[in-house]
């Protein structure tokens, strides 16, 4: 199955799940909003890579009422649930039912932004699409990734994936969505280690390169692009 088909099926419950599935859920996206640098009333522009219902687009909106954004996924069902949240902002906001990958000229953009899909990509895509977001960035912009990370040695990353387990069970997911949530993981997760995702954004370009948040296999990673506005 197609990971665009396997994410449209799970649209009736996706949103649901995330804030079981993602440690920490409620403090990572508090914290990904404090480190965005701009004025509150800046009409920023911003390219949301992978992004699904919406979730993530949604927590910039309540910062940043003016932003303009262009939403990206390849499921478009998920992205049918994203206009239905953001009915109330019709100028505000642009659909693209792509690959990211093979993004064609979307813009430039102030913030580029990805929560939980970066990880999907094998991992010389991933280090493409960092000199990808570098190009798209305008001078002083920041790329803001929440995703998944791969444990350095496998001892940490059985321990990432036990905590995982225990975590989604006590925030309250049923046997049937841990079930799913492990089939979905074996299928199409290919996480990278912290490591080389810091890397490869400091190839590409990137200043001020840092995990600001991390809990077990969930980490906020920044690059902010450097340049007249820097």
């Amino acid at each position: 199955m197609a990971i665009g088909e396997a994410f449209d099926n799970s649209v009736a419950y996706y949103d649901g799940w995330v804030r079981k599935a993602v440690p920490g859920y409620d403090d990572l996206f508090a914290i990904a909003r404090e480190l965005l640098p701009f004025p509150a009333a800046a009409p920023i522009e911003v390219l949301d890579l992978g992004a699904g219902t919406g979730l993530f687009s949604w927590q910039v909106l309540a910062k940043y009422p003016q932003a303009r954004f262009v939403l990206c996924d390849v499921a478009d069902r998920m992205l049918d649930v994203a206009r239905e949240r953001f009915r109330d902002y019709p100028d505000q906001f642009r659909y693209l039912l792509s690959d990211y990958r093979e993004l064609r000229d979307p813009g430039r953009f102030d913030l580029v932004i990805s929560s939980l899909s970066i990880h999907h990509l094998a991992d010389e895509e991933k280090k493409a699409l960092c000199g990808r977001v570098y190009a798209l960035l305008r001078d002083g912009g920041m790329f803001v990734n929440i995703d998944q990370i791969k444990g350095p040695t496998p001892g940490l990353q059985e321990l990432y994936w036990n905590t995982w387990l225990a975590k989604i069970r006590q925030a309250g997911a049923t046997e049937e969505e841990v079930r799913a949530g492990i089939e979905r993981r074996l299928a199409y997760d290919r996480e990278a280690t912290l490591a080389d995702q810091l890397r490869w954004l400091e190839e590409a370009g990137f200043a001020d390169v840092d995990c600001i948040y991390k809990n077990y296999l969930i980490g906020l990673i920044i690059g902010v692009k450097k340049g007249r506005a820097g």
